[in-house]
């Protein structure tokens, strides 16, 4: 079996006289070959003798080995911990702790690993055609790799040649090659390089962490401080450390080899998420005493519910999302219905446990949420993260178009109101409302009226319908907000005024696509 270069004999000895594992030879000797990195453990120290005890030149004969020698693949599983003693490589013993891997590639990339976290997975109830894999390493190992490869290059030169940092295999992907197989034969799907759902391992080592200390006061510039003003060492700014302090230096600081911890690695956290999901529709208000969002103030709710409230309270449960984020186009007040077409609204439904719905589904979830009698919605669906941008496209030039039944203290007449109807293209200045003052500031915002058409009720009441530009104040554009909106119905008719209803008519966006009921 050719195992490894003849040229990196030397720094495989360095390496294991130091207490490194096999595997961890293999990718400092840049094997590239993810076969062997699976073989079981026991079988790769063996192999690794016979190459170390090989004269030098003489190949490799696995032909002519006895079969019982001849290592099948698939049989690659982890460690095996219950044949070995010793890391010296003519026993193959229960290795003591590798001073790189940390004991990931000894001890955390067995079968029985593999199925502790494939349990994980299943234990989630995730729906997933496939997935893919992340792993979060202790920090500092980017440390220990580092003077690994410093010794290793240094070895190559002794004897004349070569080491390029960039050929040697990072321990991610040596990781990666043997845990893949395992996983996604206990789960019985793909592993790819880009998924929804991914499955994510968080390891951790106490026993090391201070191995970057140094680093800071070497390398000061690179690392901030918490408010406890200690060092926060991220995989970040060690990398910036590492480029930045003179391999000397570094030496100095971090002798070779590493000491052998008496730990191995810990996993802290397996983590599975699946990427969003986005549900998108539109919806009517009816009620005068129903916020769009919770009306919660100091801790207190103002309002019994709320229309973000009523359609997530059947949509979470579906799609058994962790959590979600509403928005929509506008807002209108508590005490403002929305009629017509309805308002356009999307949410995000973070990490939903199940994604796969139909549109009878869809159409089903949509006739539960229909059940409250003060909000309906219609064309509800599933679109992408894209597709929700175009909700926000425009958002200034979009029109919307209103019903406001005004109060006048003077006695109209329906000539009168005619000035209303004449007027078209209108431009106001609307200085921020007093009534939102607290949460936006202050400024003096031009909008367009387009048209405006009155309908006579009595002589201290009408109708007025409107047509105007998004993010215009309605009621201030009546009342005039003492002055702070010129002109308005008070000014133009020459009397004090004020509005009793307000109904959205329509939000003029073409978005979500309509959907045959």
């Amino acid at each position: 079996m050719h195992l490894i270069e003849e040229k990196y004999k030397p720094v495989a000895q360095m390496l294991l006289s130091g207490g490194t594992c096999p595997r961890c030879v293999l990718r400092l000797c840049c094997v590239g070959s993810p076969t062997l990195y699976r073989l079981p453990y026991k079988d790769l120290t063996a192999e690794l003798q016979k190459f170390l005890v090989r004269p030098h030149g003489e190949a490799a004969d696995d032909d002519n080995a006895p079969p019982s020698k001849k290592v099948r693949l698939e049989d690659t599983d982890g460690c095996d911990t219950e044949s070995q003693s010793s890391m010296d490589i003519k026993d193959c013993g229960s290795p003591r702790t590798c001073n790189l891997c940390l004991g990931i590639l000894q001890h955390l990339c067995s079968i029985e690993f593999a199925k502790k976290i494939s349990h994980k997975v299943q234990s989630g109830d995730y729906e997933f055609k496939d997935f893919s894999f992340s792993v979060s390493f202790p920090a500092q190992l980017l440390v220990r790799e580092h003077s690994a490869s410093l010794q290793a290059q240094q070895e190559m030169k002794k004897q004349g040649g070569l080491l390029d940092k960039s050929d040697i295999i990072q321990l991610k992907e040596a990781y990666k090659w043997i845990i893949h197989p395992m996983i996604s034969e206990e789960l019985g799907v793909q592993v790819v390089s880009k998924s929804l759902f991914e499955v994510g391992v968080v390891f951790c080592h106490a026993e090391t962490d201070e191995d970057c200390h140094f680093l800071a006061s070497e390398c000061r510039k690179f690392f901030k401080t918490n408010k406890n003003k200690q060092f926060v060492f991220t995989r970040m700014a060690i990398v910036k450390a590492l480029d930045w302090i003179t391999d000397d230096d570094f030496c100095i600081q971090f002798p070779w080899p590493p000491s052998s911890p008496k730990t191995t690695c810990e996993v802290v956290d397996i983590q599975c998420t699946h990427a969003p999901v986005f549900v998108a529709g539109r919806y009517n208000k009816y009620s005068r005493t129903l916020p769009q969002t919770p009306w919660i103030i100091d801790g207190e709710r103002k309002m019994e519910s709320s229309v973000e409230e009523l359609i997530t309270e059947q949509l979470i449960p579906v799609f058994k999302a962790d959590r979600f984020n509403f928005s929509s186009s506008g807002r209108e007040d508590v005490d403002v219905r929305t009629l017509g077409r309805g308002r356009p609204f999307a949410i995000e439904l973070v990490n939903p446990h199940r994604v796969q719905l139909t549109v009878q589904d869809m159409k089903d979830l949509q006739q539960k949420i229909n059940g409250s009698d003060k909000i309906k919605v219609r064309d509800l669906q599933i679109v992408t993260r894209d597709a929700m941008a175009r909700m926000k496209e425009g958002e200034e030039e979009k029109t919307k178009c209103y019903c406001a039944l005004i109060w006048t203290e003077k006695p109209i007449s329906r000539e009168g109101l005619e000035v209303l109807d004449n007027e078209k293209e209108m431009k106001i200045i609307q200085k921020t409302p007093l009534r939102v003052l607290h949460r936006r500031p202050l400024a003096s915002r031009t909008r367009v009226i387009h048209n405006m058409k009155t309908e006579y009720v009595d002589e201290h009441h009408f109708h007025l319908y409107l047509k105007t530009q998004a993010g215009t104040y309605i009621k201030e554009f009546a009342h005039g907000d003492f002055g702070r909106t010129v002109p308005n119905i008070g000014l133009i008719l020459e009397t004090t005024a004020d509005i009793l209803e307000l109904d959205v008519e329509s939000v003029d966006v073409d978005w979500p696509p309509a959907l045959d009921d």
